[in-house]
């Protein structure tokens, strides 16, 4: 999963998440199938509380089955799932339960740690209480209530795409997830993401893992790793830009002792002043910070007045030499480590601050 695209500067249009289209769908599958009538759009209410109208399209139906599908309109939010088509298929089972399966494109929970059990279909518990409410009110409107449904939920090219996701990272493999805790999605609100953040580390905790290696990316995780061979997936978490929920969750997980993060030389720049969210549409690097910095490591002020001339932090290498010995960046680490450790105070945290070339700083004061 990459980072925030940058967020455009207009009023933002809200979208829809993959649990609101797979219970719009199975409602209209549901429907159709007691009431054997094509249905061409269905309204459902959101956990928010507000209802609203999808656009369904009929796959099939028969005496016995109804396949339901619709696009999902993410509104202005980068996701990965904008324009997938979600389908619902149902049919009436005599058990008196909901069941959930998966079909194609959609996840398979392999390991603990998650809300959802290993074996199970990814589909999060407030998606399942939504079906869950439309197949009941359904099944009691049409005097059906001694029946149970099968909901088997389905997400054309769903493979493809959670390769854009971190849900292998997560132990959720062959597809997407299928999310929402309100059913809207709120534009460039990163909600996903710090969900996997959470999520990651649960699932760390409950592989019974003690240490994590935290990382912007998949670059500097890759450059992190090869000092820490010894350190598996499953403790690598990615933190993109939102360090502040990283460390927050760290700081509620007694279970994790140590960390190690790595860092680009960017993000530390912004960091390093205290902003705990280092998205460029949310905060930039502060040269007249960064040129004080200078000076508290010991630098003549001709040195460190040329801060003042850069137009990007990573050019900072131009002035400092980017070695383990550099004053400069032993300073700049600190400042990394005083806001980290401030959040979660009680974990042990080793910083690395990374080049573009692979080479690594080690926070040695």
């Amino acid at each position: 999963m990459g980072e925030l695209k940058d967020i455009p500067d207009k009023p933002l249009r809200r979208g829809y998440t993959t649990g609101a289209c797979a219970t719009a769908c199975t409602k209209a599958a549901l429907l159709s199938l007691v009431t054997q009538q094509k249905i061409k759009e269905t309204q459902i209410q959101l956990p928010i509380g507000e209802t609203v109208t999808f656009l369904v399209e009929l796959v099939s139906l028969t005496q016995k089955e109804a396949t339901y599908s619709t696009i999902k309109d993410a509104g202005d939010d980068p996701d990965v799932t904008h324009q997938a088509e979600i389908m619902a298929t149902v049919n009436l089972n005599t058990t008196g339960d909901i069941i959930f399966k998966r079909g194609e494109g959609v996840g398979l929970v392999t390991l603990p740690g998650l809300e959802i059990s290993v074996g199970e279909p990814a589909i999060n518990p407030v998606p399942r209480e939504m079906m869950s409410i439309v197949c009941k009110k359904i099944l009691s409107d049409y005097q059906l209530e001694t029946n149970g449904v099968t909901i088997t939920i389905s997400v054309k090219n769903g493979e493809q795409l959670a390769k854009r996701t971190l849900n292998s990272r997560l132990g959720i493999l062959h597809g997407i997830s299928i999310l929402g805790t309100t059913g809207i999605v709120t534009p460039f609100s990163a909600a996903s993401y710090i969900a996997s953040i959470r999520q990651g580390i649960d699932v760390a905790i409950a592989n019974g893992k003690t240490q994590l290696l935290i990382n912007s990316g998949a670059r500097s995780e890759k450059m992190l790793k090869a000092l820490f061979p010894e350190i598996d997936d499953i403790s690598c978490v990615h933190y993109g830009n939102w360090i502040q929920e990283t460390f927050e969750k760290i700081d509620k997980s007694p279970q994790i002792t140590k960390v190690f993060m790595g860092i680009m030389l960017g993000k530390a720049a912004k960091l390093a002043q205290g902003n705990t969210n280092t998205h460029s549409g949310k905060t930039t690097w502060d040269k007249n910070f960064i040129h004080q910095l200078a000076i508290e490591a010991g630098y003549p002020i001709e040195i460190a007045n040329k801060v003042l001339s850069l137009n990007m932090a990573g050019r900072l290498r131009e002035i400092f030499t980017f070695t383990t010995q550099e004053k400069f960046y032993q300073k700049l680490i600190e400042r990394c480590h005083y806001h980290c450790q401030k959040i979660a105070p009680k974990v042990q945290l080793q910083i690395y601050l990374i080049n573009n070339d692979g080479i690594h700083i080690a926070y040695t004061l």
